[in-house]
């Protein structure tokens, strides 16, 4: 059956409604339910990620669902909100049948389970372009617990969550590059770039120990030039000390020079931070707890600058400190 046959109600009826939670009503209205609880903010985020861009063209579907969702559950945990409901838009090729939009909410319906969080509704659409899949994402936090990006102060630490870079090298490696590395280093950082691992524990655990967080999707400079700009702080960052997983130090130590693109690449969707130094026995207690690595990377002062050292304290040069989305 040809997906234009199904029909956009058949198509939502039986592939989306079975993801819906009790606020979406079964996706049998135009609008949902959302309920605001005393003594909490509701958080909403927006992402959208489009074929041949965000994606490959050949990438299964349940992980490119996965990916859409976590790109935005990211986004909740670097305000240090908890998610609760999902929005969904998708705007499909007439190709892309039946099949794959079954696979693509088993990947959402998977996710769902692990995160806890449900469809509450959205809209879908026919392209004669790329598929273009957008997804609002809602969670929610105390009042006045959330983290923002400008409250980084002088003095603070700056950290990171997790590895850095590995998506990057993933998609890389996807293109046809280092095909001499071991095989389970190719298929380590071909899935951190598939499927993001969203902080959602941890962001919500930051609250009230970060001054100031982002998530790292434009790349770990440029995220963190976000935060210098909003905070009207400057940073620097030492090369030696931004964490590189095992398959990525198997890389540099061929290509020692990769260790500045890597700070610069993004899709990491890990957590970067600022916190006073006081606060390093409370994150060091939070990394055992959660077995989430957290390496402090550098340092906040004044200024507006941002810089990466060297092993000697020069300035590395950067031509291009992240992704630009035009």
């Amino acid at each position: 059956m040809a997906d234009e046959e199904l029909g956009e109600f058949e198509r939502i009826r039986r592939f989306f409604a079975p993801l819906a939670g009790p606020g979406g009503l079964g996706l049998l209205d135009d609008a949902a339910l959302v309920e605001c609880t005393a003594g909490q903010s509701l958080v909403v985020t927006a992402d959208a990620i489009v074929a041949g861009v965000h994606y490959l063209l050949e990438d299964p579907p349940e992980l490119v669902a996965r990916k859409l969702l976590r790109v935005n559950l990211s986004d909740l945990a670097a305000m240090g909100a908890r998610p609760l409901h999902y929005i969904l838009t998708t705007a499909l090729p007439v190709e892309l049948g039946p099949e794959w939009v079954a696979r693509f909410a088993q990947g959402l319906g998977e996710d769902q389970r692990r995160f806890g969080i449900d469809l509450l509704g959205g809209d879908s659409v026919g392209t004669t372009g790329p598929a273009v899949l957008s997804l609002t994402a809602i969670g929610y936090v105390a009042e006045g617990k959330e983290l923002r990006r400008g409250g980084a102060i002088t003095g603070d630490l700056v950290w990171v969550s997790g590895t850095v870079g590995d998506a990057y090298l993933g998609l890389k490696i996807l293109r046809g590059a280092y095909p001499e590395i071991a095989a389970q280093h190719r298929e380590y950082l071909i899935g951190r770039f598939r499927v993001p691992e969203p902080r959602t524990q941890l962001g919500p655990m930051l609250s009230g120990v970060a001054h100031a967080m982002i998530d790292v999707s434009d790349g770990l400079l440029a995220d963190l030039a976000h935060i210098c700009e909003t905070s009207r702080v400057a940073a620097v960052v030492e090369a030696d000390r931004v964490p590189l997983s095992a398959a990525a130090q198997a890389i540099a130590a061929r290509e020692p020079d990769i260790r500045a693109r890597l700070a610069t690449a993004g899709d990491d969707y890990e957590l970067l931070f600022s916190a006073p130094p006081d606060a390093t026995t409370a994150i060091k207690a939070l990394s055992s707890q959660l077995g989430v690595q957290l390496t402090t990377i550098g340092r906040i002062e004044d200024g507006s600058d941002l810089s990466l050292l060297d092993a000697d304290g020069g300035i590395i040069p950067v031509e291009n400190i992240g992704y630009r989305h035009f």
